[in-house]
């Protein structure tokens, strides 16, 4: 599959209006991989975004990494391709670099992940004929776990060339890490900040949010940087893409300046997942959410200095 930059935006929950300036200036800021799904129901923007610079002749599309998703509820074989083509309409592109099954739970439209869940892999199959049209040139996944990947890889044609999961210092997943890494799946990061925007767990062994954590303010303090800016290059290092969100141009172009930083062993380790304040759903099997739990301290340097 593409290997997917490390400069990436990601278009997530952004507000109506936002979204299109966000994306213009991260462009101008040398971003090439734009993040987006029909989800996040603001393609239409990012697309708008798209035509305009391309009208300006600042930019061509060999140049970006555009990545959309499928939703849960287009999982059905039939719903697959109706489901891609409104989201390469509404970017205003001939062809989309990678697609991802946003999860592996795929549902009823009229109903909730909580109420009727079920992988389907023929939901892939179908992905896969979209490589075979042109349409894409990668396909991959979204929340798989271990054993969900495995599954997967027991009966596909095409191989996910990625992987985007919950991944930051409070929840480094070595095991998801490795078992990638080991079968050449690209790992990209979400909320690689913890999701700020979101209440930490209460309780007395609960983090403080990731952007304020002793150990990352040191960090940045050292090398002149962000906090933001060393939560990014700790993926960097790692080897895995990550996707910051922001709609604020200033943090767009300070998010791309992340070279230049070194840290050293801290206990930032904890085991608490954005998704689950979301969901609080069940651990199962077929859940995207279940996978290991880990408490590694697994700081490494980031750039020696």
């Amino acid at each position: 599959g593409e290997q997917a930059v490390m400069r990436l935006l990601l278009s997530l929950q952004s507000p109506p209006g936002a979204v299109q300036e966000a994306v213009e200036v991260a462009l101008d800021a040398g971003y090439q991989h734009v993040d987006c799904a029909y989800f996040y129901q603001n393609e239409a923007e990012i697309g708008a975004a798209f035509q305009k610079k391309f009208g300006e002749g600042r930019l061509k599309r060999d140049e970006l990494y555009v990545v959309s998703k499928l939703w849960n509820s287009f999982h059905a074989p039939q719903d697959v391709k109706p489901a891609f083509l409104k989201s390469l309409m509404m970017l205003n592109l001939d062809y989309l670099d990678l697609y991802l099954m946003h999860s592996p739970m795929g549902f009823p439209q009229d109903q909730s992940p909580t109420k009727s869940s079920s992988t389907s892999l023929f939901s892939w199959q179908t992905m896969e004929k979209l490589v075979d049209e042109g349409l894409v040139k990668s396909v991959g996944v979204s929340n798989f776990n271990v054993s969900q990947l495995e599954r997967l890889l027991s009966v596909c044609r095409i191989k996910p060339a990625a992987n985007q999961v919950e991944l930051h210092p409070y929840l480094t997943q070595p095991q998801l890490v490795e078992y990638c890494k080991s079968k050449g799946i690209v790992l990209i990061a979400y909320s690689p900040f913890g999701c700020p925007a979101l209440p930490c767990p209460s309780g007395e062994n609960s983090p403080v949010p990731l952007l304020e954590n002793p150990t990352v303010n040191e960090i940045a303090q050292k090398h002149g940087k962000t906090s933001a800016q060393v939560l990014i290059r700790f993926h960097i290092q790692r080897g895995i893409a990550t996707i910051p969100k922001s709609i604020t141009p200033a943090r767009i172009v300070e998010n791309a300046e992340v070279t230049g930083m070194a840290s050293k062993p801290g206990a930032l380790f904890r085991s608490w997942r954005m998704a689950e304040v979301l969901l609080r759903a069940p651990t199962t099997e077929d859940l995207p959410l279940a996978s290991e739990r880990d408490t590694q301290n697994v700081w490494a340097c980031l750039l020696q200095g």
